[in-house]
């Protein structure tokens, strides 16, 4: 439902509370007294049949008598009773619901329907949203809104926390009080059987009293909306997310290492980074996150320096920022012999800059204002250990205006107990991040730094080299169909090569023997060396079971190996139906590594890539990393990095570099092929051979199932859509019609500087010289599930894709109205382009049910309004604005076939 009547919840005028209740420590009494507490200015209807009134307010006997239908109610009543609130409520026209109430998920008496079912079908008719069951409330202090049963209130900010735990969000309340930091929302969301992580996402991210959002997450579902909801608001504001259950299960049992591998943390991990956002791990940290958000400055770098008056404090600090990765900034020669002016002669001469324990404030002031002129720097902890010198508050004072001011990331960290609190307290009305222990501010700015690399992740734009290179889907589809006719989940390893080989992925020849005898034939005609295998559907790890033998040199090795090796596998399984044997021709690669790739089927985010460090001993080692599909060449080569092989295949000693453009090709065509093969549901490469030359894949599983949708929905992010592309006759000459890809940036670069002063301006409502990456990087890096960019492009004589036009629209999280806007190269103006983007972009928005287009032009916009009028669209001036707005009801839109 995403954010249908949001506003009867987060903007509510009126709430009725039921089960609003006299008895002291009550839900009913508590959530009362809250609400009056918390100044909320529109009225309050307590409900409560067995009180004529509740915390002094008039009570209602039910919902039937309240004097006005209102905005929100919030519930407090047994479970039983509440699916017949809910009905009340929604034919009464309530908007939306908060169920405090557990135990939801009882079944109703004499029925097979739970009571939060039976709750949930008396709300959807009426579009009724609902907040829980089992929640502690909802927290809006800029409102006065205290619709919870949490003790105390919170001060009004800028961050905004969900959270499914009840406990944890008490607890952050508690926490927040006494680091004198607001929010904007405060939202418990229970069971969240209704409104979900990805409905919250959508509406805070547009909400302008937010300017960061923490999330507290113990299970995700309706992965799709999640991921699309999470890089919405991650483009928009930092998101930081902690998630409990991070053990993993345990290995499932599967039929290839990849399966074998498989950790969900790993894939939400995965997933988290995928859409620009910043995880953390402890409850600590999370609490870390809120100061860290509320306060810091985003850094322009990654070099720390670390200002103390304690050696011991600023090396812990420094060892902390090493172990993790971290950069300690490096001193000028000219920032050196600047503070040898001001510190005494046995200050620490390097960073951490130790300026000794006696240090008064002008030492401070003097040593700070040096660090903040270096372009080296771009960020500062400032350390503090107590003396009895001088008061920590002097040196708070003294130097909280310049951290204050600082365009540099500024952290404090003030060691000791109670008698720092007024050291503490100014520090936080500077909005100066402050932390207990110096790793705890170490790890604050590693945050920071963590996040910003997620956030250029969605900014990079891929290299054309390795996109949507050829494949042939329908002899793969082929091969899969056959194999499931005869009822096998498993390809054959042939088969398996055959797959990869069908999408670009080189093989090693191998070939089919029934019998030793053929397979020694088999190696004749390969030639010597070749490694032996056996062939059986139900034995996985060949090696395992003496199945492998390498380097046969001859007739004769083959023939006696595989009369063993049958004999040795019978031996070891006796039940295992076995085919055959595969010969293969040895791979002759010199400094080559065995590296991992596969991919498999995740229950919550869908299909899942992965890559690591290969061989028979993958599950030992376990150097491997995820990352969720579709990929391209960035994605590719960040989740190679995310490895402890990465490093050697970068190259050492004589050992040159691997070739991590065909190595990130071959990811990304194995993210095509999932993409395009819905049955795939476990895929694994080991041994993949990688070396300078390129790859070259030894061995290969592949399982497959005929039960799987082959809808794209089983994807968290929607892949590429492929089939809308479109082949078209314009202007004599053919074009093409398809979505814009991310790596489309180059050549839109090259579309914007084509268009007049004036296209700019009606496009773009101003003038505008140069488009920055950043903006290009939003234009075509978009979610296929939310926005549609078509463009038209043509190929030039160098082979280049040349783009002439591009229609868009970004569609509202309740896929009813579409925001659209176009423009065509100014130079091919005139020529029916920008109908034929127009329609094609109509056409695919009636498809997916959008109600209505909408957009806005210049009343000088001629060319354009015109083109409105003529494929239907109805067209309003806006009041004292040289703006018409343009609107089309898609359902009735009609668009010609040409």
């Amino acid at each position: 439902m995403t954010i249908r009547n949001f506003n009867a919840l987060f903007r509510s005028q009126s709430i009725a509370v039921i089960g609003a209740s006299n008895r002291p420590r009550s839900v009913g009494q508590v959530v009362m007294r809250n609400l009056l507490a918390g100044g909320f200015s529109g009225p309050i209807m307590p409900v409560n049949p067995r009180h004529k009134s509740v915390a002094g307010v008039f009570a209602y006997p039910d919902v039937e008598h309240l004097p006005t239908t209102p905005d929100l109610a919030v519930i407090c009543t047994p479970p039983q009773a509440v699916p017949d609130v809910i009905k009340a409520l929604a034919n009464r026209g309530t908007k939306a619901a908060i169920i405090l109430t557990a135990g939801l998920s009882a079944q109703q008496d004499g029925t097979d329907t739970s009571l939060i079912q039976a709750t949930l079908e008396a709300a959807q008719p009426h579009l009724m949203r609902i907040l829980g069951p089992n929640c502690v409330g909802l927290i809006i202090p800029e409102l006065g809104l205290n619709a919870s049963f949490a003790q105390g209130s919170i001060a009004s900010g800028k961050i905004a926390f969900v959270s499914q735990s009840g406990a944890l969000a008490t607890s952050i309340l508690d926490w927040s009080r006494t680091k004198r930091i607001g929010f904007s929302h405060f939202i418990s969301l229970g069971e969240a059987t209704d409104i979900d992580f990805g409905d919250t996402l959508d509406y805070l991210a547009s909400d302008p009293k937010t300017d960061a959002i923490l999330l507290y997450i113990e299970a995700i579902t309706a992965s799709r909306k999640f991921m699309s909801a999470a890089r919405a608001a991650a483009r928009n504001k930092p998101v930081v997310v902690v998630k409990a259950g991070r053990a993993p299960e345990g290995a499932r049992a599967a039929a290839s290492h990849t399966g074998a591998l498989a950790a969900a943390d790993d894939v939400f991990d995965a997933a988290i980074r995928r859409a620009g956002m910043l995880r953390v791990y402890t409850i600590h940290e999370l609490f870390d996150a809120v100061e860290t958000l509320a306060r810091a400055k985003p850094p322009s770098g990654n070099r720390l320096a670390i200002l103390t008056n304690g050696g011991g404090p600023g090396v812990m600090a420094a060892d902390a920022l090493s172990l993790s990765g971290g950069t300690l900034a490096s001193l000028s020669k000219d920032t050196l012999a600047a503070l040898d002016c001001v510190l005494p002669s046995n200050w620490s001469q390097g960073n951490p800059i130790d300026i000794i324990g006696d240090a008064p404030p002008e030492r401070y002031v003097a040593a700070l204002e040096i660090l903040l002129r270096d372009q080296d720097i771009d960020a500062i902890l400032f350390i503090h250990a107590p003396t009895a010198i001088v008061p920590s508050r002097e040196i708070a004072q003294a130097i909280g205006r310049l951290l204050k001011e600082t365009e540099k990331t500024a952290l404090g960290c003030w060691l000791g107990g109670d008698g720092l609190d007024e050291a503490e307290s100014l520090f936080a009305n500077a909005g100066i991040a402050t932390y207990e222990t110096p790793e705890m501010a170490v790890a604050a700015f590693l945050q920071l730094i963590n996040y910003q690399h997620n956030q250029r992740q969605l900014m990079e734009t891929p290299s054309l080299g390795t996109q949507h290179k050829s494949s042939n889907a329908s002899e793969v589809r082929e091969i899969i169909t056959k194999a499931l006719e005869t009822g096998r989940e498993m390809l054959t390893e042939p088969e398996a090569k055959q797959v990869l080989a069908a999408y670009g992925i080189p093989v090693v020849e191998t070939c089919l023997a029934d019998t030793p005898e053929s397979a020694a034939e088999k190696a004749i005609e390969i030639g010597f060396p070749v490694a032996l295998k056996i062939l059986s559907p139900d034995i996985s790890h060949k090696s395992d079971v003496g199945g492998v033998v390498l380097d046969l040199a001859n007739e004769e090795q083959v023939l006696d190996a595989a009369i063993n090796m049958n004999k040795r596998v019978r031996k070891v399984h006796p039940t295992a139906k076995i085919e055959g044997f595969t010969v293969q021709k040895m791979a002759q690669q010199s400094n080559a590594h065995e590296v991992l790739v596969g991919a498999y089927t995740d229950p919550v985010f869908g299909p899942v890539v992965m890559f690591g460090q290969g061989g028979t001993a993958v599950e030992v080692v376990k150097d491997r990393a995820v990352a969720l599909p579709p990929l391209n060449s960035v994605l590719a080569r960040e989740l190679i990095s995310q490895t402890r092989i990465s490093r050697l295949l970068k190259g050492y000693r004589n050992v040159p570099p691997t070739n991590l453009d065909a190595l990130s090709e071959c990811l990304v065509q194995i993210s095509q092929l999932i993409a395009d093969i819905p049955e795939i549901m476990e895929l694994d490469i080991n041994p993949l051979f990688a070396n300078a030359e390129g790859i070259l894949a030894l061995d290969a599983r592949i399982k497959v199932s005929r039960s799987v949708s082959s809808d794209s929905q089983r994807f968290a992010i929607r892949p590429y859509p492929q089939e809308l592309e479109e082949w078209i006759a314009w202007d004599s000459q053919r074009i093409l019609l398809r979505p814009i890809r991310p790596e489309d940036e180059p050549s839109h670069s090259v579309f914007f500087k084509k268009l007049s002063p004036e296209d700019i301006s009606f496009r773009f409502f101003g003038a505008i010289r140069e488009m920055p990456h950043s903006q290009l990087a939003r234009f075509t890096q978009i979610d296929y599930d939310r926005e549609m960019a078509f463009v038209a492009v043509r190929k030039t004589d160098s082979d280049i894709s040349e783009t002439l036009g591009v229609a868009r629209a970004v569609t509202d999280p309740n896929n009813e109205t579409a925001e659209f806007a176009i423009v065509v190269r100014s130079d091919l103006s005139g020529r029916g382009l920008g109908k034929i983007l127009l329609e094609k972009l109509i056409g695919y928005l009636k498809s997916r049910g959008t109600i209505t287009a909408v957009g806005e032009t210049y009343i000088g916009n001629t060319r354009m309004l015109a083109l409105a009028r003529q494929l239907g669209f109805q067209d309003q001036k806006i009041a004292d604005k040289d703006i018409v707005r343009l609107q089309l009801d898609l359902q009735n839109a009609k668009i010609s076939n040409s």
